[in-house]
C-alpha cells in the first residue's frame, strides 16, 4: 500500500474526519483524498488538523453525480477506497426519505460501478497494475433490525431493516455484496454499532445530552429511555476499519462492536453524573433534573449488540476503550467545544 491514493467519501463527517487524521498518522506514504459535499454533517474545522498535511487533498462533491465521480477517478486513479459518505440520521429519514435513497443507493452505485470500470478489464479480470486495489464499504448495525432481550447480532443474521435509513444501507450492503460475486471485486464492508467520540454532529444522543445539561435545558430522551445500544468508541472502530481494509478477506463482512450495551436512561444519567463532577451546576443542582422523555420515534428499534468475534479471530482487533474509559474522554472534548465557543 505505499505511494498508494486512496478516496475517502464522507471524510468529514463524524467518523470520517477521525479516521482521516488515526489513518495518515499509521500511513505516511499514502495519500488521502476527502470527497465530501459538506451537508449540515460535514464540517471542514473537524479536519483543522490535517489541512496543511502533504499528504491530505480535499475535494467538494457529490457521490450522487456520476461524471464528477469518474473524472475524479481519472484525475486521481485511485488505489482504494473508503466509503463513508451516507445520510445518517434515522429521525431524518423518517420525515424525508428521498436523501437516504439517492445518497446512501445511488451514491454508493456510482461509486462501485466508476471503480469497477477503473480496475475491471471484465468480470473477474482485474487490469494490470489494480490487483491490489479494494472498496470498503462502512455500514451500521442497524441493517439487522431490532433485537429482543438476549442475542447479539452476528455476519450471519439475516437483514430485517426497520426505518428508511437502514433500509438504505441495507441495499447499498447487497449493491456492494454483488459487485464481489458478478464481478470479482476486491471488495469488503464492516458492519459497526453506535459509535460516540469527539467530533460526533450535535443532533446526536451524547452530543444532545451535555449540549442541553450545559445551556440548563430539557434533555430530550424517546419513551421510556430503555432502548439499548452497544456503544463503540470512534478511534476503536476506525482501528477496525483500517484492520479490515489491510487484512480482510475479499467479500467478507466484518462486524465491529464495543460490547458496551447500555440503555438511553444510564448513558443520560452518566453523563450527567460526570458533569456534576467536572462542571457543577452553578445553582447546585444536578443535571440529572434537566432529564425530560418525549414521545418515541416510529419504528424505534429496541435494541442492538454486535458479536464481534469475526473482526477480533481473524484480524486480532481489540476496543481499547470500554463506556466507561470513553465516555470520559468524550465529555471532556464537548466541554471545551461548549464552553469556549
Amino acid at each position: 500500500m505505499p505511494n498508494s491514493t486512496i478516496l475517502v467519501t464522507g471524510g468529514s463527517g463524524f467518523i470520517g474526519s477521525n479516521f482521516i487524521p488515526y489513518f495518515l498518522e499509521k500511513n505516511p506514504s499514502v495519500k488521502l483524498v476527502n470527497l465530501d459535499i459538506l451537508t449540515y454533517a460535514g464540517n471542514p474545522d473537524n479536519l483543522c488538523e490535517v489541512e496543511s498535511h502533504p499528504n491530505y487533498i480535499f475535494v467538494k462533491g457529490d457521490i450522487r453525480d456520476y461524471s464528477f465521480i469518474e473524472e475524479l477517478f481519472n484525475t486521481y486513479d485511485f488505489n482504494g477506497v473508503f466509503h463513508f459518505a451516507a445520510e445518517s440520521h434515522v429521525d431524518n429519514s423518517i420525515t424525508g426519505p428521498k436523501a437516504f435513497i439517492e445518497t446512501n443507493v445511488n451514491g454508493t452505485f456510482n461509486l462501485i460501478e466508476v471503480a469497477r470500470n477503473k480496475w475491471l478489464d471484465a468480470p473477474f479480470k482485474v487490469k494490470e497494475g489494480y490487483e491490489g486495489n479494494r472498496f470498503h464499504h462502512v455500514s451500521t448495525d442497524e441493517v439487522y433490525g431490532s433485537l429482543g432481550e438476549t442475542g447479539l447480532f452476528t455476519e450471519k443474521t439475516p437483514y430485517a431493516p426497520n426505518s428508511p435509513y437502514s433500509a438504505s444501507k441495507a441495499s447499498s450492503d447487497f449493491l456492494v455484496r454483488s459487485y464481489f460475486h458478478t464481478y470479482g471485486m476486491n471488495v469488503v464492508t464492516t458492519n459497526c454499532s453506535n459509535n460516540y467520540g469527539p467530533k460526533q454532529h450535535d443532533e446526536k444522543l451524547i452530543p444532545t445530552i451535555i449540549r442541553k445539561a450545559l445551556a440548563q435545558e430539557p434533555i430530550p430522551i424517546y419513551g421510556d429511555g430503555k432502548n439499548v445500544r452497544d456503544w463503540l468508541y470512534v478511534l476503536d472502530h476506525c482501528k477496525g476499519i483500517e484492520l479490515a481494509y489491510k487484512k480482510g478477506m475479499p467479500g467478507e463482512t466484518y462486524n465491529i462492536g464495543g460490547k458496551n450495551e447500555r440503555d438511553n436512561l444510564y448513558i443520560v444519567d452518566k453523563i450527567c453524573a460526570i458533569l456534576d463532577e467536572v462542571n457543577a451546576n452553578p445553582n447546585g443542582t444536578s443535571y440529572k433534573e434537566l432529564i425530560s422523555f418525549v414521545k418515541d420515534r416510529p419504528g424505534h428499534d429496541q435494541r442492538y449488540a454486535i458479536d464481534a468475534t469475526k473482526i477480533e479471530s481473524q484480524l486480532s482487533w481489540k476496543a481499547d476503550e470500554d463506556f466507561e474509559s470513553g465516555i470520559l474522554k468524550t465529555v471532556d472534548w464537548y466541554l471545551a467545544k461548549y464552553l469556549n465557543k
